[in-house]
């Protein structure tokens, strides 16, 4: 490394704002009104903000969901400490697309010009969402193994009851006896048919090629037909998306889940969208894909509770009185046998459940 002396010559030859746009960390320069007087190129791509159009506006604008930070700068303004936090989710107003960042405030105090922040903001977005992927993927390792040895000790007392049940109806003398042995034959039916869908896909998935515009299709006019009139489905598909090697029947029944997830939400009044999008050079689980596919569902429902968010995706979690916990655990078992993983957005008034999957394998 060059010492400072050797290096302040060196430094001489370049202008101060090409040196700080060229830097990776995104530096944002705020006046005591909190309005960005300078953002370089890395501040404004993650924060999907023009500084032409940022100068001279509150830096909060720019933000749908600050998570404390601006009461964090106000209270560097007052006080002309620094501060830094970690991982600090910020809501963008322009997308509502989420950022996970690391951020330093620092205070500069000018004799003429007054206090101003120094913003250095560090993209943690990808290393976030790598941790929650593994955590997610940990986390259905062991559900599943747990749903199958569960599944496994209730089918055989409930095959047995059925046996007995179907054993007696024959040597009941009385025909109107026999209404309590078809209870006792259904109910094992329906028990052992709730077993079945919580051990997911009985077989490996049948991967054929095919647009995902089929799968999203098929979901659509299902919903369609179950909403209520003032519930308002619609479609936002990539029409450049290229076809893959998907398992129809079970994708179509993992978006199901979710957008049955996302109706019941709603209530009587509200808005869905289906939604595709195609994403260049994506790691899941640990593995780059060239392509993926992107399948959302987002709701304007009250969102997911606070309480759930961590173990959602588990087998019997649900937070509504009529649910069974199943469909989310279900639908993520599926994607994950596809190589992909399900993820989700959620605050008040929107939710957005996206399924993503690798592309490369297609024919």
């Amino acid at each position: 490394m060059l010492p400072e002396r050797a290096l302040a010559p060196l430094l001489s030859h370049f202008d101060p704002v090409d040196l700080l746009s060229a830097l990776s960390t995104g530096i944002i320069l705020l006046d005591a009104q909190l309005c960005p007087i300078y953002a370089n190129v890395a501040a404004q791509d993650l924060l999907a903000i023009s500084l032409n159009q940022a100068r001279g506006r509150p830096f909060a604008d720019s933000l749908m969901d600050s998570n404390g930070l601006i009461p964090l700068l106000r209270r560097s303004l007052e006080t002309g400490e620094g501060f830094a936090d970690r991982e600090l989710t910020l809501t963008l107003k322009s997308s509502r697309e989420q950022r996970v960042v690391d951020i330093t405030i620092t205070p500069l105090a000018g004799e003429v010009t007054g206090t101003h922040l120094l913003l250095e903001l560090t993209d943690t977005t990808a290393r976030h969402r790598i941790s929650r992927e593994s955590e997610i993927l940990e986390r259905q390792d062991s559900s599943r193994i747990m749903i199958r040895q569960l599944a496994h000790e209730i089918k055989n007392p409930l095959g047995g009851l059925r046996g007995a049940a179907q054993l007696l109806e024959r040597e009941l003398p009385d025909s109107a006896l026999k209404e309590y042995t078809s209870v006792i034959i259904s109910e094992a039916d329906r028990l052992t048919a709730l077993v079945d869908s919580m051990s997911g896909p009985a077989r490996p998935p049948h991967k054929l090629d095919l647009n995902i515009h089929e799968v999203c299709e098929h979901v659509y006019h299902l919903l369609r037909s179950e909403a209520p009139a003032s519930v308002a489905v619609e479609r936002d598909y990539d029409p450049s998306t290229p076809n893959g090697c998907f398992d129809r029947g079970q994708l179509i029944q993992a978006l199901l889940n979710i957008a049955r997830n996302a109706l019941q939400a709603v209530g009587e009044r509200g808005r869905i969208v289906l939604r595709s999008r195609v994403h260049p050079n994506v790691g899941i689980a640990g593995r780059r894909h060239r392509l993926a596919v992107g399948i959302q569902v987002e709701d304007d429902g009250p969102g997911v509770p606070a309480a759930l968010r961590a173990s959602i995706f588990y087998p019997l979690v649900t937070g509504r009185a009529t649910g069974t916990g199943l469909g989310l655990a279900v639908a993520q078992d599926v994607v994950t046998r596809h190589g992909g993983i399900i993820e989700f957005e959620s605050e008040p008034g929107r939710t957005v459940f996206k399924i993503l999957l690798p592309l490369e394998e297609s024919a």
